[in-house]
């Protein structure tokens, strides 16, 4: 059984998400309160937060923030703000989803299932060091370090970051990638990938106008270029 916090103003949204999520076996909890939703997941292991932007009291991108400085747990953002910029932006603070309502919570549903299975199946726990150890990924661990010190991921960072690694030598299309962060379902952009993308090279790459790690192939995807 998971656990999913619901940081959500509208009480009767939350209950149509808590009524769905746990016929699906999910544990949920509920706040209307960004303040309160972080209080919460201080002290309970949360493996998803569905969070809401339009809170009363604080921002969602600031709860998004505050969680991101402590912790990797998948963030899916729901709000009115429907244009591609707002959607980068949420990315950019650490989003791993962004939904648009009105939504169909049989399709938040679903993506929270998909999310789960996708964590279930990846099995192939591997240790991968590049450079003299300047660059460890631990898959088991969902850790990154560089130069001895560990990097804050997001989820769907890590997965791009893992997906290039054990395709070393390959080029991944943007779609591809796409479908490895969200399943074959997902309904990503692009340029979703390009924000990823340029979020981890500011975090790995000593010039990330000059990347060794996350390589560039024009108009076709991206491959990963890092030494053992």
């Amino acid at each position: 059984m998971y656990n999913i916090l619901i940081i959500e103003d509208e009480e009767k949204v939350s209950e149509v998400l808590k009524a769905y999520l746990e016929k699906e076996g999910y544990k949920v909890y509920c706040t209307t309160k960004g303040l309160k939703g972080i209080e919460i997941f201080e002290t309970i292991d949360f493996k998803l937060i569905i969070l809401d932007l339009m809170l009363p009291d604080i921002s969602g991108e600031e709860v998004c923030k505050i969680i991101r400085q402590s912790s990797d747990v998948h963030i899916f953002m729901l709000t009115a703000k429907g244009t591609l910029n707002e959607k980068i932006d949420g990315l950019n603070i650490g989003a791993d989803e962004y939904l648009v309502k009105p939504f169909s919570p049989r399709e938040l549903t679903a993506r929270v299932n998909s999310l789960f299975r996708r964590l279930l199946s990846e099995s192939k726990a591997s240790n991968f060091s590049f450079d003299d150890e300047i660059l460890i990924v631990d898959y088991e661990k969902r850790s990154v370090k560089l130069n001895g010190e560990e990097v804050q991921f997001t989820p769907n960072e890590f997965d791009i970051l893992y997906a290039l690694i054990i395709n070393k030598g390959n080029v991944l299309s943007r779609e591809q990638l796409l479908c490895k962060i969200g399943g074959i379902d997902f309904d990503g952009y692009d340029r979703t990938i390009d924000v990823h993308i340029k979020n981890i090279r500011k975090k790995i790459e000593e010039d990330t106008k000059k990347p060794k790690y996350i390589i560039t192939v024009m108009k076709v995807g991206y491959k990963f270029g890092g030494g053992n």
